[in-house]
């Protein structure tokens, strides 16, 4: 959780620092798109991530990856034009893969299945407090000295995290305060049909099951949420709502505080439903789509006249999300052999950070015609979509059950 931090502290500095490095190197709105859209692109490559992880290990593998994306994101203070950002911002972004993918694979490895919903749920916790870490934090950086040192202050974050990692981290057959009797315990837990095989994963296999589709396209739909909270509402608050960056501050990340509350929301309606007779996949699918029903308040963030509305709205978009996002990212771990869910984790990842892609780029290049409010519309019902389809491609197979 605390890599899940650093992680997303550092990819949201980009978007709180925006109004004024637009400002200050003369980067147009459009030109920004490109900048978040070369994030998309590196990020999409979350499969390399995931099959890194799955060979190299986890331990190694996570450490190289965040030393990588710290070194990149302490780079950003050296740019001065959009171009440059674009290019630091690729690499930041295949690096950055890796959280989602390790994160599931750290699930999956130390979580009984009964325990996973909820532990894949305080891991993405991360995601929201570091994105809600992020606009104080930054702000207080570009005040005090200026928008460069804000992003050297959190690449190096990323450095002290990386020690830490090395440090404490081992997988449960190596870590010196683990006995025998907690092995059993967590191995006894683990659903056997979904146990390693011994072989590496096969990226083309995966792909011709209609469960790894399941979970990839309700992703593809549900991830621009995500990259709207934290790469274009500070925008939207500046440009629409006339917030200056101190209002921007004290009011942008409080839609990442109610998708903290989202993560633990889809893993306890889950759980709640499980201990009532309702099958794993079905719990998740139900959280989902309570998720995604919530969502539909996303419509109208651009049609109320108060900006306080509008960002209640946001934080109900916020909590819906999270609520339904980290149960089909869970679902990774119901549906797949330990040794293959970094891999599809990170595939999964890649299509919703395609969705993210296409819809940013649609925001750059519309926004200054049509303004904001379709795009808001549009996140309020792509996700019922994908209810439908999560109901639609996964399948419920007989697996034996895991007592709750």
């Amino acid at each position: 959780m605390l890599g899940a931090i650093v992680n997303y502290l550092t990819r949201s500095t980009m978007g709180i620092a925006a109004p004024t490095v637009m400002k200050d190197l003369d980067i147009s709105v459009k030109e920004y798109s490109w900048i978040t859209g070369a994030f998309q692109l590196g990020i999409m490559l979350q499969p390399f991530c995931g099959y890194v992880l799955d060979t190299l290990g986890l331990r190694t593998g996570f450490a190289v990856f965040a030393a990588a994306w710290s070194l990149i994101a302490m780079a950003h203070g050296l740019v001065h034009n959009w171009q440059g950002f674009a290019v630091l911002r690729a690499f930041l972004g295949l690096a950055e893969g890796s959280a989602q993918p390790a994160g599931m694979k750290t699930v999956a490895t130390w979580f009984p299945a009964k325990e996973r919903g909820f532990a894949g749920g305080v891991f993405n916790i991360g995601a929201s407090i570091g994105s809600v870490l992020a606009p104080p934090l930054v702000v207080w950086a570009v005040l005090a000295w200026n928008w460069r040192a804000a992003f050297v202050l959190t690449g190096a974050f990323g450095l002290v995290w990386v020690v830490l990692w090395l440090t404490f981290y081992r997988s449960p057959e190596q870590h010196p305060s683990m006995t025998d009797e907690e092995r059993a315990q967590i191995a006894a837990g683990q659903e056997t049909h979904l146990a390693a095989a011994g072989t590496k994963p096969s990226i083309l296999s995966i792909l011709k099951q209609g469960q790894f589709w399941g979970i990839a396209l309700p992703r593809f739909l549900a991830d621009p949420t995500w990259g709207t909270l934290s790469f274009w509402v500070p925008l939207y608050l500046s440009q629409t709502r006339g917030f200056d960056l101190k209002q921007i501050a004290l009011f942008a990340w409080m839609p990442f505080v109610a998708a903290d509350l989202g993560c633990l929301a889809g893993p306890v309606i889950a759980h709640f439903l499980q201990k009532r007779g309702v099958s794993l996949i079905n719990a998740r699918r139900i959280a989902f789509t309570l998720g995604a029903v919530l969502m539909t308040g996303m419509i109208f963030v651009g049609k109320v006249e108060s900006a306080y509305a509008a960002i209640a709205l946001l934080c109900l978009g916020g909590f819906a999300h999270q609520t339904l996002s980290v149960t089909v990212i869970t679902m990774a771990s119901d549906l797949f052999r330990r040794d293959e869910v970094a891999t599809v984790a990170g595939l999964a990842g890649m299509m919703g950070n395609l969705g993210l892609l296409i819809f940013s780029l649609m925001i750059g290049g519309l926004v200054t015609t049509i303004g904001y409010d379709p795009f808001f519309v549009a996140l309020g019902v792509l996700d019922i979509a994908g209810a439908v389809l999560l109901w639609t491609l996964v399948k419920d197979r007989a697996a034996p059950e895991v007592k709750v």
